[in-house]
């Protein structure tokens, strides 16, 4: 069986930079292969021109640049599109493009399915597979990007899709890196939001490795109830949820924490 070859998505714009120096490539040509990736959205390494037609045949040999193909896409009358998204080892994910009147926000899933089994949560109920890789965290925007109509395009994602974000922690920075990074997808922090169960030990190192919003799946004022609506709340009960929140220096009226309710 043939050997698969790593993927360039998994590098995040200085884990690239560090790849290209260690193998005697000048590392301002990351530079242009994040802008031919993400900015252009070419993910044939032959047709990235201002490289050097040697380079080019060299990363060809070594990288592969795609991580999902679109299964199945469908559309509300709202204009909402869901797709399903299969990554190479057969597992199936799901990212959603919903529309407003002055933005179109994507919708990231961090893992296929899973483990944390909130009782109104689909996913929950399909049990937990593995995490995301970098690559199959950004090459949905890459898939979701290209079923956009010509005047759209994506303005915020939020990480509320698949899975709990910040079990997948490293992965994730990765990839709002690649999402904030001048020359890929140039989203500003403040249009990139991810959203927790209330996984408190994690907290701090997403705001202090990454300035985004933070939104906490709340859906109970009472540790009897959110036991059973969420039950990560019986290992980080609402004293402790709250009382990180409280102490943050990233969490301020300018950057204030997102609570979302079931009603």
């Amino acid at each position: 069986m043939a050997q698969t070859l790593p993927n360039l998505k998994d590098l995040d714009p200085p884990g690239l930079r560090e790849r290209l120096a260690a193998s005697g490539v000048a590392p301002y040509r990351a530079e242009q292969i994040l802008a031919w990736l993400y900015a252009r959205g070419v993910e044939d390494l032959h047709a990235m021109t201002d490289l050097a037609l040697d380079l080019r045949e060299r990363l060809a040999g070594q990288w592969q640049t795609r991580a999902l193909e679109t299964v199945a896409l469908q559309r509300s009358v709202d204009g909402t599109r869901k797709a399903v998204l299969r990554a190479a080892d057969g597992a199936v994910i799901e990212s959603v493009l919903i529309p407003d009147e002055d933005r179109t926000t994507l919708c990231l899933s961090t893992q296929v399915g899973c483990p944390l089994a909130c009782s109104f949560c689909a996913t929950g109920a399909l049990g937990f597979t593995r995490n995301l890789t970098t690559a199959e965290i950004v090459d949905q925007v890459c898939r979701m990007r290209e079923v956009l109509a010509p005047e759209e395009r994506i303005t915020n994602v939020v990480f509320m899709g698949m899975g709990e974000p910040l079990l997948n922690l490293p992965a994730l920075l990765r990839a709002i890196r690649i999402l904030m990074h001048p020359r890929a997808f140039d989203l500003a922090g403040r249009r990139i939001t991810v959203s927790t169960a209330g996984l408190v030990p994690q907290i701090r190192p997403l705001l202090e490795a990454a300035p985004v919003n933070l939104a906490v799946s709340l859906h109970a004022t009472t540790d009897e109830l959110r036991d059973e609506l969420v039950p990560l709340n019986r290992h980080f009960p609402l004293a402790a949820l709250l009382g990180e929140l409280r102490s943050l220096e990233a969490i301020s009226p300018r950057r204030p924490v997102f609570f979302e309710y079931t009603l």
